[in-house]
């Protein structure tokens, strides 16, 4: 059985620049209202790190629109994830604009006394935004989807009650920070894991749901939607050298696109979820969840949602968050146990 999971990146622009308003606020709330036309939800991944300081700095009013947004996600069904870009947290706001610690940009190579404190102190401030009665979030998803090497973050985020983690894009590769995902394409659509979140591990208690790709000739990337998006943004962090190292990683004949739907056209999309849709009809026991990705600050084409929602309804693919997925694998895990202790 195929099924759609959204996830949404709550936040702005990496740099610090763009307001709340326009880049999270207003593109989340017409995202909420076509999902809701849809009797749908989507996961939406809290950036906590940028949201605490601006809030902290008080450096955008909308930051009171947004909280309350937040609280009326989870009220309304919308699952709220860990989301967390931790150069933030030693940042500083001066002449005009924020100072950044990008020597802490990568959470899975910091120390781990760093690691538990950066997330004690997300997990706490996504629970007073979405009300302390919610517990912890059950997903995880690392900023700019570092999350290599993972297994102190996993230990850390397991010992809190997380789950699951979507920082994974089958085939990705970023030289600049050392990401490389092109073991993982030989994986599924998901497996738990325990120290490598490339290695399947049976005895893992944490699972990984990667950002859904299709491995496509690299010239095929370069669309006029997704060009005009990167060039609406600041240029990307660049390390001395990063540039080239980043052309570097586009220096292969096919290249991972992710299933993004504010950056790929509705012939695009349809393109990439037909082929999963019939091979899930000739195989409809397996459970294929398909992760989707958006960014509130790409959220510019509204109609290409609202088709691509009506499109999904059609095909009969129904639509679920990360809870409805984990809970279905949880009661399958109890009763396959039930089952053996009745023939023990």
């Amino acid at each position: 059985m195929m099924t759609c999971i959204f996830t949404l990146d709550y936040e702005i622009y990496g740099n610090g620049e763009g307001s709340l308003r326009e880049l999270v606020y207003e593109p989340a709330e017409q995202l909420k209202a076509i999902f809701e036309k849809w009797d749908s939800r989507f996961v939406t991944f809290v950036e906590v790190a940028e949201l605490e300081l601006i809030e902290a700095h008080r450096m955008d009013e909308a930051v009171a629109s947004v909280r309350a947004q937040i609280r009326d996600f989870h009220e309304r069904g919308f699952e709220l994830g860990l989301h967390i870009h931790p150069q933030w947290y030693n940042g500083r706001y001066k002449n005009g604009r924020w100072l950044l610690d990008y020597s802490e940009y990568n959470l899975c190579t910091l120390p781990q006394a760093r690691i538990v404190e950066i997330v004690d102190r997300g997990i706490g401030y996504l629970q007073s935004l979405s009300g302390a009665a919610a517990g912890p979030p059950l997903s995880f998803r690392a900023g700019n989807w570092l999350f290599q090497p993972s297994k102190t973050v996993v230990d850390v985020l397991a010992e809190r009650g997380l789950k699951i983690d979507s920082s994974v894009f089958k085939g990705g590769l970023q030289r600049q920070h050392d990401l490389d995902y092109r073991r993982s394409l030989k994986n599924g659509y998901f497996w738990p894991f325990s120290e490598d979140v490339e290695v399947p591990d049976v005895r893992g208690s944490f699972w990984e749901f990667p950002i859904y790709t299709k491995m496509i000739p690299a010239w095929k990337f370069l669309t006029a939607k997704r060009v005009g998006l990167q060039r609406k943004g600041p240029p990307p962090l660049q390390a001395p050298g990063g540039r080239f190292r980043r052309y570097g990683d586009f220096l292969r004949l096919r290249y991972p696109v992710k299933f993004d739907f504010c950056r790929m056209t509705m012939r695009e999309l349809v393109l990439m979820l037909d082929e999963e849709i019939e091979m899930a009809a000739g195989d409809p026991d397996t459970l294929r969840p398909v992760v989707a990705i958006g960014h509130t600050k790409d959220l510019v084409d509204f109609e290409t949602v609202d088709l691509l929602l009506s499109y999904l309804r059609k095909r009969n693919v129904p639509i679920a968050t990360f809870r409805d997925v984990y809970g279905r694998l949880a009661a399958r895990a109890n009763a396959l146990t039930n089952e053996g202790q009745a023939h023990g």
